[in-house]
């Protein structure tokens, strides 16, 4: 019992931590049911791989379990710069061409818009306990705005590490079941066409293992902008904490 007490101080520390923990858990749960429904009510116990869990939209849920066990501060703000740019990119993005969230039955189109409205939700909030978080002090001496912004630009450049390494290993799975049925993690498997708004007409020109790379970096660009996004809204909000902050000292004296 003490060991699990022990475990549960070092790993949920923060009071974020479990409800992180908890966005997981409700992903998980909905995933496993997704996967049951789709395997045995539609598709009659044949197991379609197109569903495979792996998609941008699914990296979320495993981010979220891993996040209260992410012990270095500089990992877990790559996992929650990941979410409130990449997450947060892949939940709106898809709503540009909703065709890809309807399903012959009719719960689990209900499912994929909550997923990715939760997707929204939980991406606002993980980018408002990043700038939380952001350490304050540094040797006793105050962050100045370009310490806060190296400091947030590691942790973008972890959150796109963490990117580029998913799509690696989309197109590893790719590549390994291609042989067994239709799949397209991250939608750049080379063996089918670029299927994605835009990113498909673009392949008509360039081919379909250029648009890929353009895909890859048009997603990196839009997550950099989010990030753009999320430092200038905070940057206003310390400003006008901090005037608030002086003007209630001033009410003081």
């Amino acid at each position: 019992m003490n060991a699990i007490s022990t475990n549960r101080k070092k790993y949920f520390s923060r009071p974020a931590d479990k409800l992180f923990f908890t966005f997981g858990l409700l992903m998980l749960c909905s995933e496993i049911w997704k996967q049951l429904t789709l395997t045995f009510l539609v598709g009659h116990g044949v197991y379609n791989l197109w569903y495979f869990p792996f998609q941008l939209c699914s990296i979320p849920m495993y981010v979220f379990l891993a996040l209260p066990f992410a012990r270095p501060e500089k990992v877990r703000r790559a996992l929650l710069c990941f979410i409130m740019c990449y997450a947060l990119l892949g939940g709106t993005i898809v709503f540009a061409d909703t065709s890809g969230l309807h399903y012959s039955y009719a719960p689990l189109t209900v499912h994929s818009y909550l997923w990715h409205f939760l997707m929204i939700g939980t991406a606002v909030f993980s980018g408002i306990v990043f700038f939380r978080e952001q350490p304050r002090t540094a040797s006793s001496r105050p962050f100045s705005r370009r310490s806060r912004l190296l400091l947030s630009l590691h942790a973008f450049a972890g959150a796109t590490a963490l990117y580029l390494a998913c799509c690696l290993i989309a197109v590893g799975i790719n590549l390994s079941l291609d042989k067994y049925g239709t799949i397209n993690m991250f939608y750049i498997n080379p063996d089918y066409p670029m299927q994605q708004i835009v990113f498909r007409d673009i392949a008509v020109r360039t081919g379909n293992l250029p648009s890929i790379f353009i895909y890859i970096g048009a997603t990196i660009f839009g997550a950099f902008v989010l990030f753009i996004l999320w430092n200038g809204f905070f940057r206003i909000f310390h400003v006008t904490e901090g005037r608030s902050a002086r003007s209630d000292i001033k009410k003081n004296i």
